[in-house]
């Protein structure tokens, strides 16, 4: 076996700075979760799935319901009449993670559907929720996020070696 031993008090800085720099990832992770909600946005306006699926369109007894109520009726799917869903997605970003998500209480049944009284009934007897909701995936990556993560690890990576600071 050969060994290499290389003193070299620049290069050592340089790989202890990066090192250093790699142990706490907050700064590339904060930047990956702000462009996770971005293009989750989008594709929520766009009413389609991380996999560029069409969401599926309001029943209308859905539709019909909000208007008894004297709602404001949208017809865009996961558009309800508060509007709320789209603007509480948010993201949480640590040292070695990211997550995205929306703490709206109703976020999961939007994401991943509901059957019909699948939670129980009210103190009324009627089913919650009160029809099917169908599955609209709002929240998960698309090719366009992958793209966009492996751009800034390597923009990031790319930083640090040259001296700079990530940022």
């Amino acid at each position: 076996m050969i060994t290499i031993e290389l003193k070299d008090a620049e290069v050592s800085r340089m790989l202890a700075r990066l090192a250093a720099s790699m142990s706490d990832l907050t700064p590339v992770m904060q930047e990956i979760g702000e462009q996770l909600v971005f293009e989750t946005g989008q594709r929520f306006n766009q009413g389609v799935s991380p996999e560029g699926a069409a969401w599926a369109p309001k029943a209308e007894t859905t539709l019909e319901a909000y208007s008894r109520r004297g709602d404001k009726v949208d017809f865009r799917p996961l558009f309800g009449p508060s509007g709320r869903l789209h603007s509480t997605i948010d993201y949480r970003a640590g040292a070695d993670f990211v997550e995205v998500g929306s703490g709206a209480i109703y976020a999961a049944v939007m994401q991943f559907g509901a059957a019909k009284g699948a939670f129980g009934a009210d103190s009324a007897g009627h089913p919650i929720p009160w029809g099917t909701i169908p599955a609209r995936p709002f929240i998960g990556l698309s090719e366009i996020d992958r793209g966009n993560i492996i751009a800034t690890v390597n923009e990031w990576i790319e930083r640090l070696a040259a001296g700079g600071d990530g940022a």
